[in-house]
């Protein structure tokens, strides 16, 4: 998922994507300590999806503070 997308979401479904997300990376590294994990690179968009999200909800909690 592009910022782009991430941006024209509202704050609920950031929310909600951003614990999806969290979900599922801890879901990977169970995955990967059991040594079932089928694609390793899911780990790592996984943890870059979590920035990306954390970013855009940093974003516009300055661009609030800022008005």
């Amino acid at each position: 998922m592009k910022a782009k997308e991430l941006r024209e979401m509202s704050d609920e479904q950031l929310d909600a994507t951003l614990n999806e997300a969290r979900q599922d990376l801890f879901r990977l590294r169970l995955q990967a300590a059991t040594e079932n994990l089928s694609a390793p690179s899911e780990v790592k968009k996984n943890r870059r999806l979590i920035a990306r999200i954390k970013t855009v909800q940093t974003e516009r909690k300055q661009t609030t503070a800022a008005s």
